[in-house]
């Protein structure tokens, strides 16, 4: 039986539709993999771009306090105006360092009558589950700089309970507020000098990583390329079986074991000699 006839056999037929299910699927985790790396490669790109930027007005930043650009994560604005404390609220379950707390934000009314919701950073949670004591947002007129991050939106099932939220629901929060409020973004306080190591404490720098994703793509593609090279190896196997009792095959055969045995067979002055006559 030719090896061709082998393969047309239901059996193998089974086997090799087997392999490129496997194969499709290896490759469709290793494209996956280099989607996250362009998605990891683009935010690096971002905080590149944005992260040590000067001031932008914010109203030249946002003109539509409704909309945001995926771009402008991290861009740093310029704010002018004082905070509502009154209206200040923690989120819940925020982690920073393996510990779990609130971050703080507070509305900041800009001088235009409008609202900014402003991350002043992060503090502990207390015995009582209550945030830990931090400092109260500066009084009066005063002028900050804050990074941009598109607000979080709503999570089912998880809900407001007096001051603590759930999320950075940008719309929840304008609704508290009850004034013309920016709902497409919030800015990430930018401190200096004291108050960066004074709760609430500011955020650390994101990571410029792009992780471990181009390794893993191409981990999946030759788990693909693995997967037919033992399918053809198995098939080989079991054609030689098959064909064991064949004349040519057992010719064939036993020519490749001696061929295999004249090689071990070569003593040290043969490949002395030959090593002596190619130097000739």
């Amino acid at each position: 039986m030719s090896i061709w006839r082998l393969l047309g056999t239901r059996r193998w037929l089974g086997y090799l539709a087997l392999v490129i299910a496997f194969a499709i699927a290896c490759s469709a985790l290793g494209t996956w993999q280099l989607n996250r790396r362009a998605e990891a490669l683009t935010e690096i790109a971002r905080i590149d771009a944005n992260y040590d930027a000067s001031p932008t007005p914010v109203v030249d930043a946002l003109p539509d306090r409704a909309a945001f650009d995926p771009d402008q994560r991290w861009l740093v604005v310029a704010l002018g105006g004082r905070y509502l404390a009154d209206e200040e609220v923690v989120i819940r379950n925020r982690p920073y360092q393996g510990a779990s707390g609130f971050q703080v934000v507070t509305p900041f009314l800009l001088e235009d009558g409008t609202v900014f919701f402003v991350d002043r950073g992060w503090v502990a949670q207390g015995s009582d589950g209550e945030p830990a004591e931090y400092a109260a947002p500066e009084a009066g007129q005063v002028e900050i700089a804050v990074r941009l991050k598109a607000g979080e939106g709503t999570i089912a099932g998880r809900t407001s309970v007096g001051n603590q939220l759930a999320t950075i629901d940008l719309a929840e929060l304008a609704d508290r507020v009850g004034e013309p409020s920016y709902t497409g973004a919030y800015g990430i306080l930018i401190q200096t000098g004291a108050d960066a190591s004074e709760a609430p404490l500011a955020a650390s720098r994101p990571a410029r990583d792009e992780g471990p994703h181009l390794s893993y793509s191409l981990q999946w593609f030759v788990f693909a390329l693995i997967g037919f090279v033992g399918f053809g190896w198995a098939l080989r196997q079991d054609w030689r079986t098959l064909n064991a009792d064949d004349p040519a095959e057992r010719e064939r055969a036993d020519a490749e074991r001696e061929r295999r045995r004249a090689a071990k067979a070569r003593t040290d002055a043969a490949v002395e000699d030959e090593i002596l006559d190619r130097s000739r």
